[in-house]
């Protein structure tokens, strides 16, 4: 088929995009990309299309899958209504769209599936308060043009689980609050982190009380300005690596281990007893 023929095939498509009959025709014509453009945030179109998530991923999209509390129901995500057009929610028990900001209160759903487009540039605030997710797990993480995460899973009480292998934190500046009250949590692996245009990490494990293993081994803390209480009531937590930090920039430094056991202050008295460094362990 010539051009000018496939041309003139579309445009017919297009001028009937209300029948169902060409519905099928235009999503192969336009060979998917297109037509997604159309019809990716019209519901009725994606069920006539039996349009899933994985039609998405020729777009740079970040996927993430979240399990949900025995019992809770609620916020899942926090999106103000500007945003919504750029979320994509999915539960594992039906096909279709349901509400962005809630789990139906007669409906138990435990995975939802959240695709994120281009347009979104900030994460602050993305699971605040979100208290009824036990497990959260970044699939995909294709994209680094996120620059914002402060309060990001403020106070997730549930949170069990926090798979954050994939994330992309390169041109991100501020952190701080990002886990703070994330009380459930034990483990904390965040070798795949880039912190090197961080200026702002305070608060950033405050009150993480269950906490007995963080990887924050690769950090780079050069641009930093503000680690006031870093880590805050991490009563749990025996061990950490902070050979990497550097607080050369750093201008306020209080209550960094403020409530922590005395085990864990010991060692880093100890990481850092022949080193001049301006952190107040007391």
């Amino acid at each position: 088929m010539n051009e000018k023929s496939e041309q003139a095939k579309s445009k017919v498509a297009l001028e009937n995009i209300k029948s169902v009959y060409f519905l099928p025709k235009i999503f192969e014509i336009m060979k998917k990309r297109r037509a997604l453009e159309i019809i990716k945030c019209n519901k009725s179109l994606q069920k006539i299309l039996n349009i899933g998530i994985n039609d998405y991923k020729e777009y740079p999209l970040i996927e993430i899958e979240l399990k949900l509390a025995d019992n809770e129901y609620g916020k899942i995500i926090n999106i103000t209504d500007k945003e919504k057009e750029y979320y994509h929610i999915y539960f594992d028990n039906s096909k279709e769209e349901i509400k962005r900001n809630y789990t139906e209160e007669n409906e138990k759903v435990n995975i939802i599936k959240i695709i994120i487009d281009h347009q979104v540039t900030s994460f602050k605030n993305l699971f605040y308060l979100c208290e009824g997710i036990s497990s959260i797990n970044f699939k995909k993480f294709y994209r680094s043009n996120i620059t914002n995460m402060k309060c990001m899973f403020f106070e997730c009480k549930s949170l069990k689980e926090l798979n954050l292998s994939n994330f992309n934190t390169d041109n991100v500046t501020d952190m701080s609050y990002m886990f703070q009250g994330c009380k459930l949590l034990k483990q904390l692996n965040l070798n795949s982190f880039n912190t090197n245009n961080v200026t702002n990490m305070s608060w950033m494990f405050c009150d993480c009380d269950s906490l007995v293993e963080l990887n924050i081994s690769n950090f780079n803390t050069n641009n930093v300005t503000n680690m006031e209480g870093i880590f805050y009531r991490c009563s749990s937590l025996k061990e950490l690596n902070l050979f990497n930090f550097n607080t050369n920039n750093a201008t306020n430094m209080n209550h960094m281990f403020l409530e922590c056991s005395d085990e864990l202050k010991n060692k880093i008295r100890e990481q850092f007893k022949n080193i001049r460094l301006n952190i107040k362990i007391d």
